[in-house]
């Protein structure tokens, strides 16, 4: 139970992180060639394993992901608690999903949604959002993790932006910026009770903004969110992921966090992407879109 616990809450973070805006653009700069990479209708599910040849002097946080729910709010998120300690400088390894990269080297596939991912996907791409599966495509892409071993993550994006995707996470993937997960959202995700530890770098999800009627820019599959918990989003008394207020504490630099100038800002600006971090209100450090603000 508590590994089915985890892998819902390092996923879920992405259905109600970010406050977006509406959006029917694309990205509009040169994308990078895919390499290849395991099909994309093998099984995430398969044999999901940690590795173990993870350099010995780099220590580890001592958490159980998704152990503890929180209670809710009347808003229905959950209760923002502090940080635990062993969370406030978060170093977890990644969990194994996909079968990981043969050797160091970049790699990356483009492919259309078919049957499989699409049975994945759930109730997070219903008819009536607003793009439709054919404009979706499904990316895998190499990251490095905070085990500093190479993993294979996946992203759903708009087919207009896929290869500028690719190329972002390439130049994230050679400057060796640590992800810790990175999956596809499911219905188990939209539905999951709340334990603010979750760490999921993700793209599409078919939702309203927050506290709006209007669609999210995740709807159309033109935002990305980067490790929410190390770059958590703040509206007034709420954060998300609710135990990440520790990393509200920008000055102090760690593993993880999106910085100003930093080469997760660079790779996406150079695509005509922006930045939540620079956002007044609310700040959502986790959040890059094609809205261009």
């Amino acid at each position: 139970m508590r590994r089915i616990l985890g892998a819902v809450a390092v996923v879920a973070v992405l259905a109600t992180a970010c406050s977006d805006v509406d959006v029917a653009g694309s990205s509009h700069a040169p994308g990078a060639a895919t390499s290849p990479a395991p099909r994309a209708d093998q099984s995430p599910h398969a044999a999901p394993q940690a590795r173990n040849s993870l350099k010995p002097h780099r220590e580890f946080s001592d958490w159980d992901v998704g152990a503890k729910p929180l209670p809710l709010r009347a808003d229905g998120f959950g209760r923002v608690l502090p940080t635990p300690r062993e969370l406030r400088v978060r170093r977890l390894p990644t969990t194994d999903h996909l079968p990981p990269p043969p050797d160091d080297r970049f790699r990356s596939s483009i492919h259309r949604i078919g049957p499989r991912i699409r049975d994945r996907m759930g109730d997070t791409w219903r008819p009536g959002c607003p793009v439709g599966l054919r404009d979706l495509r499904y990316v895998r892409v190499s990251f490095w993790g905070f085990d500093d071993q190479p993993h294979t993550g996946e992203v759903i994006v708009h087919r207009r932006a896929a290869r500028d995707v690719v190329g972002v996470f390439a130049r994230l993937y050679r400057a060796r910026f640590p992800i810790e997960a990175m999956r596809i959202a499911t219905s188990v995700d939209l539905d999951a009770h709340p334990t603010g530890d979750g760490n999921g770098s993700g793209g599409f999800v078919c939702r309203p903004i927050r506290k709006g009627s209007s669609w999210s820019s995740h709807s159309y599959g033109l935002a990305i969110d980067i490790n929410p918990f190390q770059n958590p989003y703040q509206r007034g008394d709420l954060v998300l992921p609710e135990r990440a207020s520790a990393y509200l504490n920008r000055d102090r630099v760690r593993p993880g966090m999106i910085r100003p100038g930093g080469v997760a800002v660079r790779a996406f600006a150079d695509i005509g992407w922006s930045w939540g971090g620079r956002w007044r209100a609310p700040r959502d450090y986790m959040h890059f879109s094609a809205t261009n603000r």
